[in-house]
């Protein structure tokens, strides 16, 4: 008798419809299993057997052949374990094969019945919704994860003995329910707080700026500055996750199998902080089957590289076109995926090898080949990228000592959050969350300026040799500032902010040039830096 019982399998995030196809016929006692599955998928044929005899049912010893269709798309995973198990039962008339279709299934069978939990299933959780299935059943520690896809009903499980009496109709099984406004707060926890910091006062601007906006920003200093703990201390003043921000992040775990043990949703944003000696595929995902990387994994949320000119260059050259497009696809013969990749970079550096080119207590002791050779690490096109460039000098003793007056993280956290919020109204009819993402488009829609600003941005893209790419950058951070400022109209004060932050070793003559010509402007815009 032949069964076909529905699953999903993955590609990347996206999931496609797997028909399992289960034929028992009469003839030699063989289990043949087609269809393109790989290695952890032909082996269900014994975890499968193991687990029927296991829980007290008998084995066909007939011809049995287990077709995946489509059978041109290769198969990977131990999500299949039951519903290959449900499909010999219902082959032998053990279950009744009509309430078998109605229900999406998966789950990895151990040797005794067990069910253990599979990856990737919130996004066929979704695709079960959609498709219209009355449920989902799957491993009791999947769902609350599942659960997100509402208002599927799902069916949580642990023995196949439990999946083969209810589908019989022998029991009845509670579906579990996900209420997603109750669940955990997403800001509690933070490892380091902005009151913890001591001096750096125009850094904490700078990332107060970099959060409000979605900034990718680059730190400069000596040892022992404290580039690290502002980085660390980034995700405590970032706004909290939108629903669909957490949703789009939980599926990206959900793939890579990094979702906690029931855990419904990602709340906090990702800060993740990969080691310099990282690959290229670590970072930016790949493998046979194509796997998210790093740069996926801090979707929504921080990506922090610490020693920066530390990471090969083929690495730290891959992020660029994630950095550009907001998205990763990796391209392999048998697949071509696309991970998200909506983040904030935050690199730190030494100015030079000894790391203390330009500190006034510490006398520098590399040549100026050294310095040279050290930063040509890092690429023009990557360093273009960066919308903020930052100098973390180090903190003196004074500051190192004064603990009054420090703004803890959730005051900026609130000044953020109103500036985001400014941000979501703009684009409410669009798919953009912040300033950052901004497209050429929505930039001469949102970022208007007066001709005496046009004749400034023109006179720092000469002097201080600006691309078209830090033209734009430099127009979407004087937004995120004029927000920030609750200001409608970007002024010549947020534009020249902008242009500090986006001058690293450009020449300090040619800068204080540009500042002397707009003298009154400037001393407007300082007033960001006091202390």
């Amino acid at each position: 008798m032949l069964a076909k019982i529905p699953s999903y399998a993955l590609i990347g995030l996206y999931t496609y419809p797997v028909v399992v196809e289960v034929d028992v016929s009469k003839g030699l006692p063989v289990f043949n299993m087609v269809g393109l599955p790989e290695v952890a998928v032909r082996e269900s044929k014994e975890r499968v057997k193991t687990a029927i005899t296991n829980s007290g049912y008998a084995f066909p010893y007939d011809r049995i052949t287990v077709n995946l269709s489509p059978a041109d798309i290769k198969k990977e995973g131990t999500g299949f374990d039951l519903p290959i198990a449900i499909g010999l039962l219902a082959a032998t008339n053990r279950i009744p094969l009509d309430k078998v279709q109605a229900y999406l299934i998966m789950g990895e069978l151990s040797l005794d019945g067990y069910i253990k939990p599979v990856k990737g299933v919130l996004p066929m959780a979704i695709a079960a919704r959609n498709a219209g299935y009355q449920g989902i059943i799957v491993p009791e520690e999947n769902a609350r994860e599942a659960s997100v896809a509402k208002p599927i009903s799902v069916i949580p499980v642990q023995t196949l003995s439990q999946v083969i009496d209810f589908l019989r109709g022998d029991i009845n099984l509670a579906s579990c329910s996900f209420d997603h406004d109750a669940d955990e707060i997403d800001h509690v926890g933070y490892r380091v707080d902005f009151s913890d910091i001591s001096g750096q006062e125009h850094a904490k601007r700078a990332l107060e700026i970099a959060a409000a906006g979605g900034h990718n920003v680059i730190m400069t200093g000596p040892p022992g500055s404290g580039k690290t703990m502002l980085a660390r201390a980034l995700p405590s003043i970032l706004p909290p996750m939108t629903f669909e921000e957490s949703i789009e992040t939980t599926i990206v775990y959900s793939v890579a199998g990094l979702l906690q043990k029931n855990q419904a949703l990602v709340r906090q944003r990702p800060f993740r902080a990969p080691h310099h000696t990282i690959s290229d595929a670590g970072l930016i995902g790949g493998g046979r089957q194509p796997k998210p990387g790093e740069v996926s994994l801090a979707h929504n949320g921080v990506l922090f590289l610490d020693e920066l000119t530390e990471f090969k260059r083929t690495v730290l050259e891959v992020l660029r076109q994630p950095l550009e497009d907001q998205s990763v696809t990796i391209s392999r013969a048998m697949a071509s995926v696309t991970y998200p990749a909506k983040i904030v970079l935050i690199a730190a550096m030494n100015p030079c090898p000894c790391g203390y080119l330009g500190d006034p207590k510490h006398t520098c002791t590399c040549s100026a080949i050294q310095v040279q050779k050290y930063r040509a690490k890092i690429s023009g096109p990557l360093l273009d990228r960066m919308d903020i460039y930052l100098d973390v000098p180090a903190v003196p003793y004074r500051d190192l000592m004064n603990t009054s007056g420090k703004e803890t993280s959730d005051l900026i956290r609130e000044r953020v959050i109103a500036s985001r919020h400014i941000q979501s109204k703009r684009f409410a009819k669009t798919t953009i969350y912040c300033n950052s993402q901004m497209s050429t488009r929505h930039i001469k829609a949102y970022c208007q300026i007066t001709p005496d600003i046009t004749r400034l941005l023109e006179q720092a893209m000469e002097k201080l040799g600006f691309s078209a790419r830090a033209f734009n950058r430099v127009l979407k951070l004087a937004r995120t500032i004029a927000d920030l400022d609750h200001s409608v109209n970007i002024t010549e004060a947020h534009i020249f902010e902008a242009i500090q932050y986006k001058t690293m070793d450009r020449g300090s003559d040619t800068i204080s040039n540009i500042i002397k010509d707009n003298q009154e402007s400037y001393e407007e815009s300082t007033m960001y830096f006091s202390d």
